[in-house]
């Protein structure tokens, strides 16, 4: 019998450490993105007591499209916070950015930063991200505030946004 209880306890303790744990996302993930221009982004150029908005996405993502579509005309609801957005677009790819910036005319947004973190995959690991767009939003310490794994109704973002 004490044997049938350790075999079990193993298996037990053996699937507890395979199952999917939630990434620690806590705090601003330590990213290096090149943006379109050629120029390198980095948590550090982040202005400090500033909340911020990570949004990973991809520049030919319908869902990722559609977002930007819909915070375009309300985007002065989000001045106030720092927003990065950060795709896994290969280097040699830049011209995708170029064009994701044109069609939504983001440089006009001076608080909006878009760029590749290329193969680093970093950020996309920190968050285990399966699906685009994910959304993280910290206050102006750096702590998290919310993480959408999809699209939030665009009101929920907002009301997320005012609270950063």
């Amino acid at each position: 019998m004490k044997k049938l209880a350790l075999i079990l306890s193993l298996i037990i303790v053996a699937g507890c450490t395979q199952a999917q744990t939630k990434p620690d996302i806590e705090h601003i993930p330590h990213f290096k993105i090149l943006k379109a221009d050629s120029t390198y982004f980095s948590y550090t150029d982040l202005k400090k007591d500033k909340p911020v908005m990570i949004i990973y996405f991809s520049p030919d993502c319908s869902h990722c499209q559609h977002m930007m579509y819909e915070m375009k005309p309300k985007m002065k609801q989000f001045s106030d916070i720092q927003i990065v957005m950060v795709t896994f677009t290969e280097y040699n790819m830049l011209k995708m950015l170029k064009n994701f910036n044109r069609d939504f005319n983001l440089k006009k947004y001076k608080n909006l930063t878009v760029g590749t973190e290329g193969h680093t995959y970093l950020v996309q690991k920190y968050y285990q991200v399966t699906t685009t767009p994910y959304i993280a939003i910290y206050d102006h310490k750096g702590n998290l505030v919310r993480a959408f794994d999809k699209v939030p109704e665009l009101d929920t973002l907002v009301a997320t946004v005012k609270k950063a």
